[in-house]
């Protein structure tokens, strides 16, 4: 039987880092995403394995997830206050339109720039 394109679990032919096929990671590795879900962080470790999978949305056709050992993970470090009203402010400017200045309520769509009232030259009802 012939095995998949991106089975490496040595990594001989990926630079050392062992890679396998999408969906056949071993148990007990995690992404970044996986660690997120159980309140976890890479903690600075380094990349125990990888996943590659074909795709059409890559420039380059391939598409890598990194994989992580959650024994060497720590947990998420708490949000602040400072932080949490940085992010509010932030998300804030990401809804505000810069042309009518009001509240889209959504975020802006960054290839217009501005609300799509605005968009499209609909005067906003007062």
């Amino acid at each position: 039987m012939a095995r998949p394109r991106f089975w490496d679990p040595e990594g001989r032919r990926s630079g050392g880092i062992p890679t396998y096929p999408w969906k056949m990671a071993p148990d007990g590795l995690l992404t970044r995403r996986q660690l997120r879900a159980h309140g976890l962080r890479p903690n600075g470790q380094d990349v125990a394995a990888q996943l590659m999978w074909r795709s059409r949305r890559s420039k380059l056709g391939v598409r890598v997830a990194y994989l992580y050992r959650p024994d060497l993970a720590a947990p998420v470090r708490p949000l602040t206050e400072g932080r949490r009203r940085a992010l509010a402010a932030a998300n804030t400017a990401r809804r505000t339109c810069p042309q009518c200045g009001r509240d889209a309520g959504y975020v802006l769509p960054a290839h217009l720039g501005v609300c799509l009232p605005c968009a499209d030259g609909v005067p906003l009802a007062a």
